[in-house]
């Protein structure tokens, strides 16, 4: 007894986790048109989310924000197989000041880029001016409705601004992502904020979703249709296709009647019996759809 009482129990060994290798890399925003790309970080440092970061890329240094760990799921959404360029720091405060002078810097640049376009008697409009944090050039943005020749310009704003300048022609929907600041909903534009291109976006796609065909309430602040009806685009589609559509005859525990509209998120079907009523049914409710039917499809406005 005395013999097992002194033999000591195993102690409880618990493998220690393993700790995960850093980030091979990091999605960062920059720029004024807020590129969105991966880089390399620097050694094994890390990155949190938010983090402003200096950057260098194709056009030089940047500021940018990080937006999370790559992996390959970000390499796929964004169609690249290698970082694009290379984080230098973690920003200091030092930065920061020099981030506000670059800021001071640009408008002082957009007012004399403004009085030297005038000067000029070029028919463009300036809508924004970009100076890359490490000074290494000016990007002029502007709007115009020909083609123009601004070689001459150009050698002007150098002899001015003493940089390197670029001038980037853009239209009204990267006008309104340069300079727009809420939309109808109250919230910040899509344009600039998460979308990194713009998608079309047609009056069909309006129509389907039954919305108003005003359109001073279904265009945003470029102008154009709202990005907005694009994002549920798919899904009325791909409800489109799987119901019924209008003008067909169904069969349901009611009886027979016509599909007279069809409300897609609801999946649900407004039947118009042989007596003339007109009732809500639910896609689960029809029993046939009877093929072929001669009966007329009702007009899409008709329905609404």
């Amino acid at each position: 007894m005395l013999e097992s009482a002194l033999v000591e129990e195993p102690a409880d060994v618990t493998a220690a986790p393993v700790p995960e290798p850093p980030p091979s890399g990091y999605v960062v925003r920059y720029g004024l048109t807020r590129f969105v790309a991966e880089f390399s970080p620097r050694g094994s440092e890390t990155y949190p989310r938010g983090a402003e970061v200096v950057v260098r890329t194709s056009r030089g240094t940047e500021w940018g924000e990080v937006l999370c760990a790559a992996t390959p799921r970000t390499r796929e959404f964004l169609g690249v197989a290698e970082p694009e360029g290379r984080i230098l720091r973690l920003a200091t405060r030092s930065d920061r000041e020099a981030l506000e002078r670059t800021r001071e810097s640009e408008r002082e640049a957009f007012r004399g880029g403004h009085e030297v376009v005038r000067e000029s008697k070029l028919v463009m409009q300036l809508v924004d001016v970009e100076s890359l944090f490490g000074g290494e050039r000016l990007v002029f943005y502007y709007v115009a409705e020909q083609r123009v020749d601004f070689r001459e310009l150009v050698k002007q704003l150098a002899k001015r601004f003493r940089t390197r300048i670029e001038m980037r022609q853009i239209g009204v929907r990267d006008e309104a992502k340069l300079i727009a600041d809420y939309g109808d909903c109250g919230k910040p534009v899509c344009c600039n904020t998460h979308l990194r291109e713009m998608p079309p976006v047609s009056m069909k796609m309006a129509k389907m979703q039954k919305a108003t065909l005003d359109p001073n309430k279904i265009s945003g602040r470029c102008g154009r249709l709202k990005c907005c009806l694009r994002y549920e685009y798919d899904t009325y589609e791909a409800h489109r296709k799987e119901l019924p559509k209008v003008g067909v005859t169904v069969v349901t525990k009611l009886g027979q009647g016509r599909v007279f509209a069809v409300e897609l998120l609801a999946r649900k079907l407004i039947v118009q019996y042989e007596d003339h009523r007109r009732i809500l049914t639910d896609e689960k409710d029809v029993l046939t759809v009877v093929r072929g039917s001669s009966a007329p499809e009702i007009d899409a406005d008709e329905s609404q």
